[in-house]
């Protein structure tokens, strides 16, 4: 699986590096400022991309920015946002796009290895893997999710950070049965109906996020 890695952190860049090779991955490239990230994506069209947010020259948000451009240029383009900050309105831009994997976690909660990889694996297969301090970040607003009551919302917080019906179950202390008729009034309320063509779980989840 090719993997280009933007940061300009030259120790975390090298450490990413490593890291990802030694469960097999091939980085393609590495880059550590903004202008140079576009072109990079656009040439070398990784099966996934991990981006920090702020990078040279302002260290603004160059790396969010050049994500999004680049999935204008390569629709579908795995993108995960690896990041010390949330930026909001650029981040809903790019979870509100729902061709391609996309992820965003927040550097200084990730402790373990093997669910770092895992979400890796799960962005570049299309999959949308959200830190729950984003998702609380970027959606403590109003919108269609006033409808959903507060152990709603926490099940589609806990779906919008990755998690499988069985995972919510344990984490919240409920029965997987509790979790399916919550999922299924969420896909009620937010109007998502069954669809052979869509995926209402990942359809739900960016309701969330554009809510």
């Amino acid at each position: 699986m090719r993997v280009v890695i933007a940061e300009d952190h030259a120790l975390l860049r090298d450490g990413l590096t490593r890291l990802l090779e030694a469960f097999d991955f091939e980085v393609v490239a590495t880059v550590d400022n903004g202008p140079q990230l576009l072109p990079t994506l656009i040439e070398q069209k990784p099966d996934v991309a991990v981006v920090d947010v702020r990078l040279p020259p302002t260290f603004t948000d160059e790396g969010l920015q050049a994500a999004i451009a680049a999935r204008t240029e390569v629709p579908g383009l795995p993108v995960l946002v690896l990041s010390q900050h949330v930026e909001p309105l650029y981040a809903r831009e790019l979870l509100g796009d729902s061709r391609g994997g996309v992820g965003y976690l927040l550097k200084d909660r990730v402790s373990n290895v093997a669910q770092f990889v895992d979400v890796v694996h799960q962005v570049a297969g299309g999959g949308t893997v959200m830190d729950p301090e984003v998702v609380a970040r970027l959606l403590d607003r109003g919108g269609p999710l006033d409808a959903l009551t507060v152990r709603e919302r926490e099940v589609l917080g806990e779906m919008a950070a990755g998690r499988s019906n069985a995972a919510i179950a344990g984490k919240l202390f409920v029965t997987e049965k509790a979790v399916s008729k919550h999922i299924n009034n969420i896909f009620m309320k937010l109007g998502l109906p069954p669809s052979d063509d869509d995926n209402r779980r990942v359809l739900a989840v960016l309701a969330y996020l554009n809510g």
